[in-house]
Order: structure tokens, then sequence, then C-alpha cells
């Protein structure tokens, strides 16, 4: 399903993978997909694989999103 389904409630704990495909700018966007498939119910380890091609945009927008996690992390507590 897409990413933008998969943010907005679901319940995925039947899911043991998770294949992201599109990236978005909003890492929480993602981090909230991946949480669908971790959520109370779930028995099985999930695996969360994600793919880019490298040299594009995409690898220009996880490079982003790697540093606001770093940026956001420094305020955590």
């Amino acid at each position: 399903m897409s990413l933008k389904a998969a943010s907005l409630g679901l319940n995925m704990v039947a899911a043991s993978h998770v294949i992201l495909l599109d990236i978005w700018w909003n890492p929480t966007m993602e981090d909230q997909a991946i949480d669908r498939a971790h959520l109370i119910g779930q028995t099985r380890p999930v695996t969360v694989l994600r793919f880019t091609v490298k040299d594009t945009i995409e690898d220009r927008i996880l490079a982003l999103q790697v540093s606001f996690k770093k940026l956001t992390s420094i305020h955590d507590t």
C-alpha cells in the first residue's frame, strides 16, 4: 500500500515485513507507517526494508531525514 495510507491508522499486526519504496520529506510519516506493524498483538519480528536509488533526489531526501532526526533527537529528554 502507499506510505500515506499506511500512516493513517491502519492496523497491520499481521505484517512481518515493511518495504518502503517512496520517500517522504517528513520522516515521521515513515515512522508511523512502520509502527503500524509493531502494534500490540504483533508476535513476529518485523523487518523493514527501504529501497532508494543512489545519487537521485531520493538519496538527498534520505540525507535530509537523517539530519532532521539528529536535530530533533537533541531536544528529546
